[in-house]
């Protein structure tokens, strides 16, 4: 899969892509330097380490998913020595469009793990179970678009699953827990 090869090598890397960053910056660190991995967690991923394992990851700063999802990956690569490299959505379309939630939604972050030969060998994203019955139930309040009120609701709406996920351990876990599953299939 040299198509899958050459994104890879067009990605930045984890220190590139926080750099770059102009949206969500501080709570993904927050995220990052809050969230810890147990020991338990620390010995499964360290026996990913001799699979060589890599990782492009479609995202965007301004992506609250992303914001609290790639802090708990990064810390998860980390341990299982996995190279992970960053492509911003909007500017890969072509690849992006090959991963569409649903078949239609450009959602976001998406993982891509690919092995030594950068085959893929699974995917993740853009979001674990419990965060998307976090963000329904909260949404759930939000009128159509073409009410008055949708600004307003989805303004709140936002900022409460911004503050939720940016502070909720237990959900950090849950999306651990949801990429250790993708791992283990790759």
């Amino acid at each position: 899969m040299a198509e899958l090869k050459s994104w890879f090598l067009k990605g930045m890397n984890q220190h590139e892509y926080i750099n770059t960053m102009q949206v969500h910056k501080e709570n993904l660190l927050k995220v990052y330097n809050q969230f810890q991995l147990e020991e338990a967690d620390k010995e499964l991923l360290q026996a990913f380490q001799e699979k060589e394992l890599k990782a492009i990851i479609l995202a965007a700063d301004w992506c609250g998913d992303a914001m609290v999802n790639l802090p708990i990956l990064m810390r998860m690569a980390d341990e299982a020595l996995l190279e992970t490299r960053y492509l911003i959505r909007d500017e890969n379309l072509e690849l992006m469009d090959q991963y569409l939630t649903n078949g239609k939604a450009r959602s976001i972050p998406i993982i891509i793990f690919l092995n030594r030969e950068f085959e893929e060998v699974g995917k993740w994203g853009p979001r674990a179970s419990e965060a998307q019955a976090i963000a329904d139930e909260l949404k759930a309040n939000v009128p159509d678009k073409e009410s008055p009120e949708y600004d307003a609701a989805f303004k709140a709406f936002i900022k409460s699953f911004t503050e939720r996920i940016t502070t909720d351990k237990a959900l950090w876990n849950d999306i651990k827990n949801s990429i250790i599953s993708a791992l283990k299939n790759a």
